[in-house]
């Protein structure tokens, strides 16, 4: 590793260090940024929009702005599951548009130091773990923590946007 990689590497950590949202899915803890999210709803009606890939489940109407909602359980290709009284939509924002995401369930707000958040492992070439920030480690459990905006590709991004506009 040469030195300017071991600088930027460390920046890089240092920057992931701070506060995160985690929640719950499919048993496992995820953490988003907490500047990136907006607020936390529980489940309401979504309005399908047609011939949006099976991950969009529709808009909602949030005091008068028509966000897009993603079930991040479908993204991710986890099995589908009952909604509960937990179940929640977490608003976020990912770049030039708010979205809602399904969750299981919110957990807490974590402060997490840079120290203790590892890179995300590699599971080889035909795996794509860029939307991991990284891996944080508190007490003894792993949170992974998630880049919202990598989450969905630029494409997919385009398709919530024209699906925001159709409603």
């Amino acid at each position: 590793m040469s030195v300017n990689t071991a600088v930027n590497t460390g920046e890089q950590k240092r920057q992931l260090g701070g506060k995160y949202l985690t929640f719950s899915l499919a048993g496992e803890e995820y953490g988003l940024e907490i500047l990136r999210v907006r607020e936390i709803m529980g489940m309401m009606d979504i309005t399908p929009v047609p011939r949006t890939p099976a991950f969009v489940m529709g808009v909602i109407n949030l005091r008068g702005k028509v966000i897009p909602v993603t079930d991040l359980r479908r993204k991710f290709n986890m099995p589908p599951s009952e909604r509960t009284p937990l179940t929640c939509i977490i608003v976020v924002d990912v770049g030039k548009i708010e979205m809602g995401i399904v969750v299981d369930s919110v957990s807490e707000v974590l402060d997490i130091d840079s120290a203790n958040i590892e890179e995300a492992p590699s599971f080889g070439l035909e795996v794509n773990t860029d939307f991991i920030l990284g891996m944080g480690k508190t007490s003894e459990r792993v949170t992974i923590l998630l880049s919202i905006a990598k989450v969905l590709t630029g494409e997919e991004i385009s398709i919530l946007s024209a699906a925001k506009e159709i409603a």
